[in-house]
């Protein structure tokens, strides 16, 4: 009987010990998260600068492995030139490109498919080796199980994607552009959510009446992920080249030419005028949205220390909007075209870290 409580006293120091050492490195676990989101924010820039020089479909093959070594001789340069020259891109585009050309396109794709694998390992190597040490807690665990399987998920849906343009197409598929993007941003936005909310001890803004507020901040996020969405297709059929007047479109606010193709699912994914009305209109939505939170935090006395963040997100949809709207006026030049890709990408950051302090904070009161 003295050594089974013996026994069950060893185990529970044991449990004990290993909660502290998780509980001493959250902090340290929350870096590596934040670093990792940083990882896939530029993964997202550099993805905009591979769709925006046409650098996509440049390598033809997926190899998850063997494909992280470049062609290191003339003979595996020309070898993979060739098999370029074999789909319609380069029949229909770029017949006649010569071998330098080919390589500057080359790089931009190779580069973002590398970036992509040293994610897998930045986000892989170091889960491996907190879970191993005891580093994370219990509940933390099943989660980062979840952003491995995303970020699995994203591999695949990049090659879906890429595939799509190497047979009848000379780009890839605006439908496949989306999903790639999308799924890039919940996988920044859930990284975003796990690492502001595995904290203890912290200071984070206060705010007591945040149930007032949690709902309104969550409508405001699916917004801006859907205009992410939209804007992707946007970019897939190249429907920022038309119509590049505001805030009018063919002179009127609501132009004839929109949902006027057959059936609604083909307007609003095939339909060059719809794509770009929609993204308009969702623009106005998030801004609207965006405000009456402003507004409503703003004139609330219990809203504690929330206001900042709130400010610093208002701010920075303000400046999206501003640089889409000039983007459009300019006919997407590609300086602007990135910005606003990456502009897009921090409101989604800013949404998501006062989303989790609203969230955390009605929880708490």
């Amino acid at each position: 009987m003295v050594r089974n409580e013996a026994a069950l006293e060893s185990a529970i120091y044991y449990v004990d010990k290993e909660e502290d050492k998780a509980s001493r490195s959250r902090h340290m676990v929350r870096f590596w998260l934040y670093c990792v989101a940083f990882l896939v924010f530029l993964m997202v820039v550099v993805g905009g600068i591979t769709r925006l020089t046409d650098s996509g479909l440049s390598i033809t093959e997926w190899k998850p492995i063997h494909g992280a070594i470049p062609p290191m001789s003339a003979e595996e340069w020309n070898e993979e030139f060739l098999k370029y020259q074999q789909i319609p891109e380069y029949e229909r585009v770029n017949k006649g490109m010569t071998l330098d050309e080919f390589k500057n396109i080359f790089w931009w794709e190779w580069g973002h498919r590398q970036l992509g694998r040293f994610i897998g390992v930045a986000f892989f190597v170091p889960m491996l080796f907190f879970w191993i040490s005891g580093r994370v807690t219990a509940s933390l665990k099943p989660r980062l199980l979840v952003l491995l399987g995303l970020g699995g998920l994203q591999g695949f849906v990049g090659w879906w994607m890429v595939a799509s343009g190497l047979v009848d197409r000379v780009d890839v598929s605006q439908y496949r552009l989306a999903s790639h993007l999308i799924l890039a941003s919940i996988i920044f936005f859930a990284l975003l959510w796990v690492a502001r909310g595995y904290r203890t001890g912290q200071k984070m803004p206060e705010c007591v009446s945040a149930d007032r507020h949690v709902w309104l901040m969550g409508l405001l996020t699916i917004c801006i992920m859907v205009q992410i969405f939209l804007g992707a297709l946007v970019a897939g059929t190249h429907a920022g080249l038309i119509f590049n007047t505001w805030p009018l479109m063919d002179g009127r606010i609501i132009p004839e030419k929109i949902y006027d193709t057959g059936s609604v699912w083909h307007s609003i994914f095939e339909d060059h005028a719809t794509i770009q009305f929609n993204h308009r209109m969702m623009a106005y939505l998030v801004a609207a949205i965006c405000l009456l939170l402003w507004f409503r935090i703003r004139r609330d006395p219990f809203k504690g220390d929330i206001m900042m963040p709130v400010n610093i997100l208002a701010g920075l949809l303000a400046f999206q909007v501003i640089i889409g709207i000039t983007t459009l006026l300019f006919a997407v030049p590609f300086s602007l075209a990135l910005l606003h890709q990456a502009g897009a990408m921090l409101v989604l950051g800013a949404a998501t870290l006062v989303m989790r302090d609203l969230y955390d904070n009605a929880r708490k009161y």
